[in-house]
């Protein structure tokens, strides 16, 4: 009988060791790309100049969408 608090607090004690460590957020697309990219890793230089041509495209699509407007 004189273990049941011992035990109920033991369980209470481990319950409350969970890991408070904040999770990472994960990478976003282009982040994983910027990443890879960075890397000696063969095709990162096709993985920069893909990254490049999609700003560049996107700058782009800015002026475009900019000049149209009134």
């Amino acid at each position: 009988m004189h273990r049941w608090p011992a035990i109920v607090m033991a369980a209470c004690l481990l319950a409350a060791c969970g890991d408070s460590r904040p999770k990472p957020t994960p990478l976003t697309q282009r982040q994983h790309d910027s990443v890879i990219g960075a890397t000696k890793l063969p095709g990162a230089t096709g993985v920069r100049g893909a990254m490049r041509l999609a700003d560049s495209q996107t700058a782009r699509n800015t002026r475009l969408d900019s000049a149209s407007r009134p």
